[in-house]
């Protein structure tokens, strides 16, 4: 099961910083590519507006 990165976005970049597999790709709103995603939730945990939660 992925993480997913929904509206609530700002593009801080914080979470791209943490994953650990480059998983998160840059934009309006981050995507989290999901065949990447080893489910970890280092993005989750450190994402500052709770935009990212498990698919």
């Amino acid at each position: 099961m992925a993480y997913k990165i929904n509206e609530d976005c700002t593009a801080c970049g914080t979470c791209k910083d943490e994953c650990p597999v480059e998983a998160i790709s840059e934009g309006d709103i981050y995507k989290i590519d999901p065949d990447v995603c080893t489910d970890c939730g280092a993005c989750a945990d450190v994402c500052p507006v709770e935009a990212i939660h498990p698919e």
